[in-house]
C-alpha cells in the first residue's frame, strides 16, 4: 500500500495524542473509571491507531514511529481488556500505607530538588548571620528568635512554679497547624509560576532555618537547639519539603518539556498526585503541631534533652522508612517513572 507519509502523520498525530492522554488518565489512578463516552472513544482511537500501524509496516525507514505505535496499541489493548473489580471504595488505611508513599516516590526527583534548594537557603542564612551583624534582625521572623540565644535558654530552663502551657496546649496546637498549613499550601500553590514560586519559598524557609541554627550554634546552645527543633521539626520540615515537591511537580507539568501531552492533559494526569501529596502534608503537620505544643515547648529540667532528641530521632527514622519502603510492590512501573 502506498501512502503519503507526511499527510498521514499530519492527520493521525492528533488521534495518537488523544489516545495517550486517555491512557495516562487510567494509568495514574488505578481506581479511575471511564464514562461510556470515554470508553467508546478509547475503542475508536485504539482501532484507528492499529489500522495506522498496519499501514506503516511497509515503511522500513520509520522504525521509531512504528515502535511508538506498537507500544501505544499494546497499552490501549491492555486497558480495554483489563479486568477490574466492580466495586472499589476509598480505603484510608490503604491510602496511608500505599498510595501516599508510592506517590511520594513516584516524584522523588522533585523532592530531591526541594531538599537541594532548601539546603542552599540554609547555607546562605548561616553565612549571612556569620558575616553580617544586622542580618539577624532582618531574617528572624519572630521576636523570640531575635533575642540572644543564651538569654532565651536561661529563661526557658527556669523551673516554673506552674505549667506555662496549662490550658493553652490545644490552642497552641491549632495555631501551629494553621500557620504551617498556610505555609505549605502557599509553597505548593505558587508552583503555578512554573515552579519558580515554590523554589523561592523553599529557599526563604531554608534561609530562616540556617540563620536560627547558626545563631544558636555560635552561642554554644546546640543541645538546646536540637532538643527544641527535632521533636516537631523531624516531621514539620519534611512536610514543607513535600509541599515544595508538589509545587515543583505542578511547575514541571506546566512547562511540559518533552512531554507531548497538552497542558490540560498534563494537569489532569498529575492532579490526583498533588491532592495525595498535600493530604499527606496536612496529616504530617497535624502531628507536628501536636508534638510542638505538647513536647517541644518543655525543656530541661522538666524534660531532659536526651529524651526529646531521642524522640525526634526515632520520628525521623520512622518517617524516612515509611516514605521509602511503605507500599512497595514487585518492581512497580508506576513508581519507577520518576522523571518529570
Amino acid at each position: 500500500m502506498i501512502i503519503d507519509l507526511q499527510r498521514f502523520l499530519k492527520e493521525e498525530r492528533p488521534h495518537w495524542k488523544e489516545l495517550e492522554e486517555l491512557l495516562a488518565l487510567a494509568s495514574v489512578n488505578m481506581e479511575y473509571r471511564m464514562t461510556l463516552e470515554q470508553a467508546r472513544r478509547l475503542q475508536y482511537l485504539y482501532e484507528r491507531t492499529a489500522t495506522g500501524l498496519s499501514k506503516l509496516t511497509t515503511f522500513a525507514s520509520e522504525p521509531e514511529l512504528r515502535h511508538y505505535l506498537e507500544s501505544l496499541v499494546a497499552r490501549a489493548y491492555a486497558e480495554i481488556h483489563e479486568e477490574r473489580d466492580r466495586e472499589k471504595r476509598f480505603s484510608p488505611l490503604k491510602w496511608f500505607l500505599k498510595t501516599f508513599p508510592q506517590t511520594f516516590r513516584r516524584h522523588k526527583w522533585a523532592f530531591g530538588v526541594s531538599c537541594g534548594i532548601t539546603l542552599v537557603g540554609i547555607l546562605f542564612g548561616g553565612f549571612a548571620v556569620q558575616h553580617d551583624a544586622e542580618a539577624k534582625d532582618v531574617l528572624m521572623p519572630f521576636p523570640n528568635l531575635q533575642i540572644d540565644p543564651r538569654e532565651r535558654v536561661e529563661r526557658e530552663e527556669e523551673v516554673p512554679e506552674d505549667d506555662k502551657m496549662a490550658g493553652m496546649k490545644a490552642q497552641g496546637m491549632s495555631w501551629y497547624f494553621t500557620h504551617n498549613t498556610k505555609v505549605a499550601i502557599m509553597t505548593m500553590a505558587v508552583g503555578v509560576f512554573w515552579g519558580i514560586g515554590s523554589a523561592i519559598l523553599l529557599f526563604y524557609n531554608g534561609v530562616i532555618l540556617g540563620a536560627v541554627c547558626l545563631d544558636y550554634i555560635r552561642a554554644h546552645e546546640t543541645t538546646f537547639l536540637i532538643g527544641w527543633l527535632l521533636p516537631h521539626g523531624s516531621v514539620e520540615i519534611p512536610a514543607i519539603l513535600i509541599a515544595g515537591q508538589a509545587g515543583l511537580v505542578l511547575g514541571a507539568a506546566l512547562i511540559g518539556g518533552r512531554d507531548r501531552h497538552s497542558v490540560r492533559g498534563r494537569l489532569r494526569v498529575i492532579a490526583p498526585d498533588l491532592v495525595t501529596l498535600m493530604a499527606g502534608v496536612a496529616i504530617m503537620l497535624a502531628w507536628a503541631g501536636f508534638v510542638e505544643s505538647f513536647l517541644s515547648q518543655y525543656h530541661e529540667p522538666v524534660i531532659p534533652y536526651v529524651v526529646k532528641i531521642s524522640f525526634g530521632g526515632v520520628e525521623l527514622i520512622c518517617l524516612a522508612a515509611y516514605l521509602l519502603f511503605a507500599g512497595r510492590e514487585k518492581r512497580s512501573r508506576r513508581e519507577d517513572r520518576s522523571a518529570p
